[in-house]
């Protein structure tokens, strides 16, 4: 039968892993060094920095829904999703070097600048990484196939990510001499032409097939009223917000922890570069997914977080170095199965939308980058917000209350929202689910 042929080929599975790769060399960047940039940099107060993020992260739910219905209304002889790699790759790399641009503004004029260029990037952030999601059932309708290429990319998307937190520090070193100013800039310039050209290619180089033209094009009311019956695309769109807030906390207190509690930020990219072994855990799905469920899988990958996370915080209350890069390596571990697994479980809730007759991609997909951008948010929101009341003095010896608010930023949130992710997954039902999708065959 047609979907257990594979439609895919190397050439088009790497060129469709570095797209996650190519937005991860901007991205990262944002989410690790954007508020440090913000803060110690660009001389910005942390509470308006607090207020720029909410106010930029409910920018980017309204432009998540935006590309989404803006993709499944997309008719093009290129497809529905593939377009947007090659209409939207170069506003978005000249709106990261914009973000990262420093002119000389009074206060308020830095401020203004800040909201145009970081509310232009979410928006050109979520044309090109939007597709990545929505086009991935379109290329295939072979689950293995779609577990492989979810793999791929989010292996390509995981190197991204370890490149930028490796070596992001050295590189604004290199660069700027000192000035961290010309530094951040001209990371950004070379993470972003590089960037240009993996988005570019992976426009050339995939294909879209499986489009159900009956049902490809849909008033947004009927795709509404498909969402309220496709309850596990609901579960895993909480999983995912939760994934988010997670991730975007942790980075973000990342440099802060190593500067002020250690005093050493150069011990930054050595922490970092242990989140290598996301890549271990990434590559763990394709076998653990042959004898379990992505359920299962991804609970399991939950729990090796958390235990990752009680030794990071064991390392963290005993000034154990080693201890704490430890529990970052097998916390990567986790971290690689759960997000590896997500653009793979969001393939299905869209096939499955297809079953209740409705094929949505670009709608449905949003739900990963919307939980990126409530999430992302949310944590800018808590952990410049919680500085900012402890009393947060950008490049000063801090108080002890700030020193007790960056702990609880880097150990005991994060735990909190990993037992909650638990939690939440254990109402996807992916019985349901795939009974759907397989009597549609």
């Amino acid at each position: 039968m047609e979907k257990d042929k594979w439609q895919t080929k190397w050439p088009e599975r790497i060129s469709y892993g570095l797209s996650d790769a190519a937005d991860n060399l901007v991205f990262q960047v944002m989410t690790t060094y954007l508020l440090y940039f913000y803060t110690d940099v660009y001389g910005l107060n942390s509470g308006a920095v607090a207020v720029l993020f909410v106010i930029a992260r409910v920018a980017d739910v309204v432009g998540s829904i935006v590309v989404g219905i803006m993709i499944d209304n997309t008719h093009s002889r290129f497809g529905k999703s593939r377009p947007f790699f090659l209409w939207y790759a170069v506003p978005y790399v000249v709106f990261a070097i914009l973000t990262f641009a420093t002119p000389n503004f009074s206060e308020q004029g830095k401020l203004i600048w800040a909201y145009v260029t970081y509310l232009g990037l979410g928006f050109f952030y979520t044309t090109v990484n939007s597709p990545i999601t929505s086009v991935l059932p379109t290329m295939t309708q072979n689950s293995r196939e779609i577990t492989l290429l979810g793999v791929v990319r989010q292996f390509g998307g995981s190197a991204g990510q370890i490149i930028v937190s490796v070596f992001t520090v050295p590189l604004v070193a290199l660069f700027g001499g000192g000035n961290e100013r010309i530094g951040f800039l001209w990371t950004i310039i070379l993470f972003g032409v590089i960037s240009l050209i993996l988005i570019l290619n992976t426009f050339f180089q995939i294909r879209e097939r499986f489009t159900i033209k009956e049902i490809a094009h849909q008033p947004i009311s009927k795709v509404l009223a498909m969402l309220k019956k496709n309850t596990p695309w609901i579960v895993l769109s909480v999983v995912i917000l939760l994934f988010w807030l997670v991730t975007g906390i942790k980075n973000q207190t990342t440099i802060y922890y190593f500067k002020y509690v250690w005093n050493d930020a150069d011990l930054v990219p050595w922490a970092s570069s242990f989140t290598f072994s996301s890549l271990i855990g990434v590559m763990l799905i394709i076998r653990l997914t042959i004898k379990h469920d992505k359920k299962k899988v991804m609970t399991l990958g939950m729990i090796t977080a958390i235990i990752g996370q009680l030794i990071l915080a064991g390392g963290v209350y005993l000034s154990q170095l080693f201890i704490i890069f430890g529990g970052i390596l097998i916390n990567s571990i986790g971290n690689g199965i759960i997000v590896g697994l997500v653009s793979i479980m969001i393939a299905d809730t869209i096939r499955y939308g297809a079953v209740l007759g409705i094929q949505a991609e670009g709608v449905l997909s949003s739900a990963n980058i919307l939980g990126v951008n409530l999430g992302l948010g949310l944590s800018g929101l808590i952990t410049a917000g919680l500085f900012d009341i402890a009393g947060y003095v950008p490049n000063a010896k801090q108080n002890l209350a700030t020193l007790k608010m960056i702990n609880m930023n880097y150990v005991w949130i994060p735990l909190i929202i990993y037992i909650l992710m638990i939690i939440v997954l254990r109402f996807y039902n992916e019985t349901k689910l795939q009974k759907g999708i397989n009597s549609d065959k």
